[in-house]
């Protein structure tokens, strides 16, 4: 595992956390769109790099 990918997977699962107490705090809806788009991405991103590089 590369230390990229693993730091995008990691931050992406922390972003994760964020949007589960976001929503629980009653946060406006844009920020928590935000958060899981931003999630996602990293989630993506260090798979997909996962993939690439083995």
């Amino acid at each position: 595992m590369t230390g990229l990918s693993t730091i995008l997977i990691v931050v992406g699962l922390f972003l994760a956390g964020g949007i589960y107490s976001f929503v629980k705090q009653e946060m406006p809806k844009s920020l928590i769109v935000l958060l899981s788009i931003g999630a996602a991405m990293c989630l993506v991103a260090g798979v997909m790099r996962l993939e690439v590089w083995n």
